[in-house]
């Protein structure tokens, strides 16, 4: 089928119209629709297989940044904690991430406050999603695990 265009005849071929994205562009955008800003989408691209990260949205020490990539991490009010959440609404072991595979999820640690999971009060561990919301105390953390563990077949 031959088409006249500004140019002359020329022959109509729609892959030379359609746009394809590949997995890369599809993370970005989730991550984007979840609430990553600009400058911490290139850190969420840099996380290797297996880890994510957790930004501070709300409460203090906002914008702050935490590595999850060990297979436990406890966030609590003790100097010892590997996330130090330093706030009297926090308790001293208030909550843990656990790392499975590449996949993530949070328990409470019996605290005084309870830990919230997009809102909702958590009894159980519940799997992390990328965008989810993990409230400790006062402090409102987005979770954001690695494009790397997106990619089909991960």
């Amino acid at each position: 089928m031959a088409e006249n265009t500004a140019g002359g005849d020329r022959e109509y071929r729609p892959q030379d119209t359609t746009v394809h994205y590949g997995p890369d562009f599809a993370a970005q955008l989730a991550a984007m629709e979840a609430g990553a800003r600009t400058g911490e989408l290139d850190i969420i691209n840099a996380l290797p297989s297996g880890s994510a990260v957790l930004i501070v949205r709300r409460g203090p020490s906002s914008g702050a940044r935490f590595l999850l990539d060990t297979d436990l991490t406890v966030a609590g009010r003790h100097p010892d904690a590997d996330i130090f959440l330093d706030d009297v609404t926090v308790s001293r072991k208030h909550a843990e991430f656990v790392r499975s595979g590449v996949r993530f999820a949070v328990r409470d640690l019996g605290s005084l406050n309870g830990t919230f999971y997009n809102g909702e009060r958590i009894d159980d561990t519940v799997p992390l999603v990328d965008g989810a919301e993990v409230q400790v105390g006062k402090f409102h953390l987005t979770f954001y695990s690695s494009r790397h563990d997106h990619a089909p077949g991960a």
